[in-house]
């Protein structure tokens, strides 16, 4: 499961939100097994009209352990029609409880363990009758999706599709829907004949149904969690690729369907490359991936069939402006979770790690080997800092046994931090060491589960290491050092010291590291590790080092306050090799921008070989500071017109667009001809204050096809130079916009509603701000967002509607204010 966030941005400041739990915690052990699953038999069809799944399924299971009489499945809000025992061609209805949330049943014998049977239940599933919630990764938790069934809304796709990832698919069949259960599948879908269906495994028959129906029928027959089971239904047109002989196919919607392989091209080479690393081939017989509307979460790794919300499918133009931290990245997910997750699968909830912190390693695993080591650093970064953006994060233990809902375990400790625990382990380690110790972990518990000790046991097996200290603090401990990092220089005894004070609650953490001793142009590299409150390293040196890097591999995940020099960080921008290394030196400039060193480094981040860094580089300038701006304009016009990376070009038009000087207005009405939305949206906004009347008439124009930030460009247009002309469409937009797109056009939204005189517009627009205030103010700067309502209020004092602006604006203050 890849969890879809957003990011606040323009006048946002992120605030950390700690998760408010429901109940209190308690302890959390993985389910009981009393009853295994062995084999499901479905046979489902659906009423488009009530939202309705009829089914028949055919359950096999074995008692473990002990002998039972009885069989507690789950089955969220169904009708049960019958239950029965199939014995040969036979049958014998069996006597049940049904609470609406479990089914038991009671078998007419003890059976004993290991003996196999089959219990038979029709049922109707009514999903839209649920009252379910999920989880903020997860969203709804229905089951079953009716998309657009009644093609009541023009355009948009008539689908069915499913989301069992946690319990939810016992919402549309019976089941028992834990993750410790393991489960063959034979899933026969009756449709109309015009769509085409997708579930697990592969398409074993295909035949008619009566007037205009069709059933297939899928099997899948290597065991997986219930919560992996899926279905698909809709128009899709299917690309078919293939690796090593096996079917690899995506699933797109017809208008999509040409940009298949520009979109999911690189899985083959996925394929291949995660096979090769981890010594484990992919072990399922194919793999499709497919596309849906309305998704609840980001996408989700079925087994054999992964499942993308609709941000994994775009026009040609769209994807200009795609980066790797998207759908790329997702698709690599979702692909690693088919052996972390599927082939061995998190044996409770409380080890949710040895799922989704694989997945989200590997997104660091593929840039790396895709697109080279500083994409790779660059991903591993984002992570850490998802991760410590948020205070909340930083008492949850990675392994939790206690938590009030197993829905608030998708979170930053799970996925980001457990990723770059993963990725610290393998430096430690080695390469080859790691990867064979993660081949054994698969090796051994194939199509079964797995828990963090089984984990740490096969490390230990190919590296003949005691782990348990790395366990004991990253696994089943919470948070993570914080640290400050100081210089002394003694000349008389020719060494440097390094003085490493942890200051987090707790003990300390015993860090093992490598650092660099800079001195003539050369590094030194020497191991370390810390284990104190206070350490003091001393590391030869007859002379004053250039820089002592600290962490040179750059992987510990820590809070630090490094009191190098500007110089020093200089230096260690020329000189020190990885991404992370650039970044602090950014960082550090970017704090001082009076410097002039720190102007020139920062201006030198222009030319950096990372385009992430460039754009931070650019997003870094001061340029309200006269020095800077005339050193680092020069390098801006270049980006702008010329840097090969789409959102580089774009920052560059952005600070340029800042600095309102008629003479780039050239520069942007020939960025205005790109195929970039993206770059597009920048030279629009930049284009505004220069030549009103010339943006207005370009942002017209590009009525007809925006997306994205081309959107907020002409909306932010339109808010400041249009009227009420205008208005319906920037509401339209706003309204069809996702929550990070509608922050973006407040700007717009705020300048036309201090001019608007139109009382019904002025309600539509406040209204809205307030609503998306309230919802989102855990992480955004409302007192900001108030001061803005209230220049509205205070533009409208001398028009006709500034009573009604006045009244509104109140009314929105109290509602935001009212949030805790």
């Amino acid at each position: 499961m890849h969890k879809l966030l957003f990011f606040i941005c323009w006048l946002l400041l992120v605030s950390p939100a700690l998760a408010q739990p429901t109940a209190a915690p308690s302890q959390r052990p993985a389910a009981r097994q009393i009853n295994k699953l062995v084999h499901t038999k479905l046979t489902i069809r659906f009423d488009y009209v009530k939202r309705y799944a009829y089914g028949q399924a055919e359950l096999t299971l074995k008692p473990h352990g002990l002998g039972t009489d009885s069989l507690r499945l789950d089955a969220k809000g169904m009708d049960i029609k019958a239950v029965t025992l199939r014995q040969g061609s036979g049958s014998t209805p069996l006597r049940y409880d049904y609470n609406q949330k479990q089914l038991l049943v009671h078998l007419p014998r003890v059976v004993p363990a290991g003996e196999a049977y089959t219990v038979a239940i029709d049922y109707t599933a009514k999903p839209n009758e649920l009252d379910a919630k999920g989880s903020e990764a997860i969203g709804e938790a229905k089951g079953l999706y009716f998309i657009n069934p009644d093609s009541a809304v023009a355009g948009k796709p008539v689908q069915i599709w499913t989301q069992g990832e946690t319990e939810s698919n016992s919402a549309w069949f019976p089941t028992i829907d834990r993750p410790n259960q393991k489960t063959t599948t034979a899933i026969s879908l009756t449709v109309p004949a015009k769509y085409v269906t997708l579930s697990n495994g592969r398409m074993v028959s295909s035949t008619p149904a009566g007037p205009g129906l069709r059933t297939d029928t899928w099997q899948l027959d290597e065991p997986c969690a219930p919560y992996l089971v899926m279905l698909a239904v809709g128009d899709f047109r299917i690309t078919r690729d293939t690796w090593r002989g096996k079917e690899v196919s995506y699933y797109l919607e017809p208008r999509y369907a040409a940009q298949a392989r520009a979109i999911f091209g690189q899985t083959p080479a996925m394929l291949e490359f995660f096979s090769r690393r981890l010594g484990v081939d992919f072990p399922w017989p194919n793999y499709r991936q497919v596309v849906v509307r309305d998704y609840t979460a980001g996408a989700m790794e079925n087994a054999t069939a992964s499942l993308f919300g609709e941000q994994a499918q775009g026009t040609p133009r769209e994807l200009l402006d795609w980066e790797y931290a998207g759908t790329e990245r997702e698709i690599a997910h979702e692909l690693f979770h088919h052996w972390f997750g599927d082939y061995v699968t998190a044996e409770s909830w409380s080890n949710l790690t040895v799922n989704e912190s694989f997945a989200n390693f590997s997104e660091v695993l593929w840039a790396e080997h895709a697109h080279g080591p500083d994409a790779g650093a660059e991903q591993a970064e984002r992570s850490r800092r998802t991760y410590l953006r948020n205070p909340g994060n930083f008492s949850k233990h990675l392994v939790r046994f206690e938590y009030a809902n197993h829905e608030d375990l998708f979170d930053n400790v799970s996925y980001q931090k457990g990723g770059s625990i993963l990725n610290m382990l393998r430096i430690e380690l080695g390469e080859d060491v790691f990867f064979k110790g993660l081949q054994g972990y698969l090796t051994q518990n194939a199509y079964g589960t797995g828990e963090a000790h089984q984990l740490r046991l096969a490390l230990e097996e190919a590296s003949g290491r005691d782990l348990n200290w790395f366990f004991n603090q990253w696994y089943y401990r919470a948070g993570h050092p914080v640290v400050t990092i100081d210089y002394q220089w003694d000349a008389a005894r020719q060494r440097q010291a390094v003085v490493v004070r942890q200051r987090q609650a707790g003990a300390p953490f015993v860090l093992p590291l490598q650092v660099d001793v800079y001195s003539g142009g050369r590094a030194r590299r020497y191991a370390a590790t810390l284990r104190h409150a206070v350490d003091t390293l001393y590391f030869p040196a007859l002379t004053r080092p250039d820089l002592v890097n600290v962490d040179a591999e750059n992987v510990l995940l820590w809070q630090k306050q490094d009191h190098k020099t500007l110089a020093e960080f200089a230096y260690q921008y020329r000189h020190a090799p990885g991404y992370l290394d650039r970044r602090e030196a950014l960082a550090a400039a970017k704090a001082a921008p009076s410097n002039p060193l720190a102007q020139q480094l920062l201006v030198t981040g222009l030319t950096d070989k990372s385009p992430a860094l460039r754009q931070l580089a650019v997003e870094s300038l001061d340029l309200k500071n006269t020095a800077l701006r005339k050193a680092a304009e020069p390098g801006l016009a270049r980006l702008a017109a010329t840097d090969s990376a789409t959102p580089v070009r774009a920052a560059a038009l952005i600070a340029l667009g800042g600095l309102k000087q008629k003479r780039y207005t050239a520069l942007f009405t020939k960025a205005l001809a790109s195929q970039s939305y993206r770059e597009q949206g920048a030279a629009l906004q930049g284009l505004a204050p220069l030549a009103p009347a010339q943006a207005l008439a370009r942002a017209t124009a590009f009525e007809a096809d925006n997306q994205g930030a081309l959107t907020v460009a002409l909306v932010n247009v339109y808010g400041q130079a249009g009227g009420l002309a205008q208005w319906p469409l920037m509401l339209a937009k706003y309204d069809a916009a996702d929550p990070n797109g509608r922050f973006a056009m407040l700007e717009g939204f705020m300048a036309i509603l201090g001019r608007l005189d139109d009382a019904p517009a002025l309600e539509q627009g406040i209204t809205r701000l307030r609503d998306l205030t309230v919802k989102y103010k855990p992480y955004v700067d409302s007192e900001r967002i108030i001061g803005l309502l209230k220049q509205v209020q205070q533009r409208q004092a001398a028009r006709p509607q500034a009573a009604r602006a006045a009244a509104l604006v109140a009314q929105a203050v109290v509602a935001i204010e009212a949030v805790k």
